[in-house]
């Protein structure tokens, strides 16, 4: 979280009394050391950022007892702490320039203002009580840490917003979370958003061809997807790279697992993605400059710069930028991407600030693909293709651009009521020139394959406005919380094409992509498509006990879509006051652990059409959930343990052998009493002040009423395992991902239904990063070490594509 928020919330505590903070405690026990135990040496790798942050990350790292009041550091910052240093030095180095200074009393340490005269002093047999400053061995919250993951190290952050508004932490969060963090992002070198997918437990991706992706929980598709919090959807058939955006612009991507309809509205119970972008909350010069090589022709450089724009700080700016050139293990096919943020954050006054900022991201890929490689020759029998075959053509392009303007305000009284109002506006343009290839190649001669070729242009835009006021407040002898909140937003889609003219493509087994560019009409409208979404919302947290915190809310929305579909059909659809319950009861059993139920509707309209050519009813259903969640080492380690079960209805199923009347799309039906059961586990965190570790496995089992198995491409069971271990200067790490069999059903060409089946596999990873200075790193990260073969796509439209075989990447950074 912003600086400027942290004051807002220690102006909170100040009001409810809270006078100290204590943080740093031993990891191996909750008893202050003694201070000579502080004289060891230690190894340090602590990232620029706020005081408050890097103090937190010093004394977990060596162990020591600090104590301070929250005013002394705020709005501070700290420059980068690398190399080995006793507890002393370290303090006396991150303090530089802070106006303050370390202090050692009993027990531990304390800061004082420079040049401040000896107040506290080591307690004896003649000491007056009153000049003895007691430090209490206090377990450290985890919501006391930043929601803010940038320079804390950590797998693991204190707060987040994604499921209720209600900035819990994960324990006190009644679903199934998972935080990847910047170090994690960092320590995987998770480029793209399906790259971070692909690591988060209970969640897989699969691809349509080589800018398109679509992502899956719990055996549904995912469909929520949010940007600080705001929900933005795509188009799975007209999505243009959306999956691909660069995580270089975000702090740390939030998952909630389940349902999520209260923030997000409309939506199927899988799963939501909220990416939470960099903040400008630097009062000092910070960044780093990056650049890495690696497989395939790849190189990429990236800048990230931070500074103070006004001598009191008051005004902060930040810039990030990326430019990525590559080929691919794919024939034709190659890259560039070019990645710009700038953000503001301004305080207003004390207890008010305004952020405001822009992104971009061009990606420009040729040589793109669309659809996948034939599944079978004429005569029904399987292929085998190289995984460097390509089905484009050397002129083919995937090329798009996404922007986003946004600017918000929020504002804290002294009561503690906070206002925020936020506004934010994308826009996504995309230029496809493309080819696909349809049919059944003859085994011998290779011939027998369609061409169809075509060029779109897409263009969507969607503004968003979320306002919403939360008090917190005290009664019955209990604190308490309410959240208000209204979120707006219209999407409109549109699309044009060309007509041209095709020739057959020659045997694909002499495929080499020179397919002849076909001369273009006069580009025409294609398809429009118009979405708002309108709703309220409402959502308590209420002590009930000590122990025992209910978190009831509800939410009313109004969903409207209407447009023109390519064969010139108006269609229309409309949704009121759609209700959505949430319900969640958290435990806290003791100090460490904590259970809770929680239980929503699901509403979901969906454009999928029968046999007939009638749309499909909206999904219906509900989502009940229970969980053992547990906070290890202060803090540092989060685990969890849940069990869920989803009940819907009109889930719309692939009617094998029959097409929408009058157009070449699948054809569908509603499938009745669809469950989805089953339990996932996650452990994510520090062990040690060296040892950062994140365990995760997921299984569940989806069923129509009849037993039979519905959205079966996607596997039932997933495994995730990613650790580090710092020596010295030396960190190296590894982890693999698996995932379970999964199968579609399809037509032959011989018209026989057949199963499409994707084996189990493993992913294999590695890295190693040293320390060459302070300053200065080498990372190398390998992934797919056993090159192993493996499909990302198999059956969509009766095609194939496969993953990316073993590559490296090498990254030199410095860090300002």
């Amino acid at each position: 979280m912003k600086n400027s928020s942290k004051r807002f919330k220690q102006k909170i505590s100040n009001s409810l009394n809270v006078a100290t903070m204590v943080v740093g405690l031993s990891i191996s026990s909750a008893i202050s050391l003694p201070v000579w135990a502080s004289d060891a040496v230690h190894q340090f790798e602590i990232s620029a950022g706020p005081l408050s942050q890097t103090l937190h990350q010093l004394a977990l790292t060596s162990g020591i007892t600090l104590a301070f009041e929250p005013e002394q550091v705020a709005g501070k910052t700290a420059a980068a702490l690398q190399g080995s240093f006793t507890p002393e030095a370290a303090l006396e180095t991150v303090l530089r320039g802070s106006g303050l200074q370390v202090r050692s009393v009993a027990g531990g340490y304390t800061l004082v203002p420079e040049g401040a005269v000896a107040d506290v002093v080591e307690p004896g047999p003649d000491t007056p009580a009153d000049k003895v400053l007691k430090l209490v061995p206090l377990a450290v919250d985890s919501t006391a840490l930043p929601s803010t993951t940038e320079g804390t190290n950590s797998y693991t952050t204190g707060s987040m917003n994604t499921a209720t508004r209600l900035g819990l932490s994960i324990r006190d969060t009644p679903q199934s979370v998972s935080v990847v963090t910047r170090q994690l992002i960092d320590d995987m070198q998770l480029e793209s958003l399906t790259d971070v997918v692909n690591t988060v437990t209970g969640i897989t991706a699969r691809s349509q061809d080589s800018s398109r992706n679509s992502f899956s929980a719990r055996g549904f598709a995912i469909s929520n997807y949010q940007i600080d919090g705001v929900a933005t959807t795509w188009e799975g058939g007209w999505a243009a790279g959306e999956s691909q955006m660069d995580t270089v612009l975000y702090d740390r991507v939030e998952v909630v697992r389940g349902a999520s309809g209260l923030i997000a509205g409309a939506g199927n119970p899988s799963a939501a993605i909220n990416l939470v972008r960099k903040k400008a909350d630097s009062k000092e010069f910070i960044g780093h400059a990056a650049i890495s090589a690696g497989s395939w022709d790849r190189y990429q450089g990236t800048v990230d710069l931070s500074t103070p724009l006004n001598e009191a700080g008051t005004i902060r700016g930040r810039v990030v930028g990326s430019y990525l050139e590559e080929r691919s293990f794919m024939d034709l096919m190659e890259n560039e991407k070019t990645v710009l943020y700038g953000t503001l954050a301004a305080d207003l006054s004390d207890n008010t600030l305004l952020n405001v900022g822009v992104s971009q991201q061009q990606n420009k890929p040729t040589g793109s693909t669309w659809g996948g490689l034939p599944v079978w020759f004429s005569d029904g029998g399987r292929t085998n293709w190289s995984r460097s075959k390509t089905n484009a053509a050397d002129w083919t392009e995937w090329s798009s651009t996404h922007t986003n303007y946004f600017a918000n305000v929020e504002h804290v009284f002294d009561s503690g009521l906070k206002l925020y109002a936020g506004y934010s506006k994308n826009i996504n343009d995309a230029d496809l020139r493309l080819l696909y290839l349809s049919g059944a190649p003859d085994r011998a001669t290779g011939l027998g394959l369609s061409a169809s070729p075509a060029w779109y242009d897409v263009e969507r835009e969607q503004d968003n406005i979320d306002i919403y006021a939360s008090l917190p407040f005290d009664f019955a002898g209990q604190s308490h919380e309410l959240t208000v909140g209204f979120l707006h937003s219209k999407q409109d889609l549109k699309t044009w094409n060309r007509p041209r003219t095709a020739v057959a493509p020659g045997s694909f087994y002499e495929w080499d992509g020179s397919y002849p560019e076909p001369e273009w009409g006069d580009k025409t409208t294609y398809t429009t498509q118009k979405t708002k979404q309108v709703g309220g919302y409402a959502v308590a947290r209420l002590t009930l006990a000590d122990p025992l915190k209910l978190i009831l809310g509800s939410r009313v929305t109004n969903w409207e879509r209407s447009g023109m579909k390519w064969n010139g059909e108006r269609y229309q659809f409309n949704h009121h006051q759609v209700v959505t319950p949430y319900a969640g009861l958290i435990y806290e059993i003791n100090d460490v652990y904590s259970t809770y139920v929680s239980y929503t509707d699901i509403f979901n309209p969906q454009d999928a059409q029968d046999r007939h050519g009638n749309y499909l009813d909206p999904i219906e259903g509900k989502n009940y959930e229970a969980g053992l969640k547990a906070e290890y080492l202060q803090g540092r380690v989060n685990a969890m343990l849940s069990v869920f079960r989803i009940e819907q209805d009109n889930l719309a199923q692939n009617d094998v052998g029959y097409l929408v009347p009058g157009s070449t799309n699948q054809a569908s039906y509603a499938a009745e009493g669809t469950t989805s059961k089953g339990f996932e586990m996650e452990v994510s965190g520090a062990i040690t002040d060296n040892w950062n570790v994140l365990v995760g496995w997921s299984q569940f089992r989806a069923e129509d009423a009849s037993g039979s198995g519905v959205n079966t491409d996607y596997p039932r069971r997933t495994a995730t395992l990613f650790t580090t271990y710092r020596v010295n200067q030396l960190t190296v790490g590894g982890g693999v991902n698996w995932e379970s069999s999964s199968y579609t059903m399809a037509t032959n060409p011989l018209g026989q239904a057949e199963k499409l089946k994707q084996d189990s596999y493993a992913l294999v990873r590695l890295m190693a990063k040293y320390q060459l200075t302070p300053a200065l790193s080498a990372q190398l990260n390998i992934n797919n070490l056993f090159d192993k073969k493996y499909y990302i796509n198999y059956g969509f439209y009766s095609q194939l594509a496969y993953g990316a075989p073993r590559n490296a990447n090498l990254t030199l950074r410095y860090d300002f």
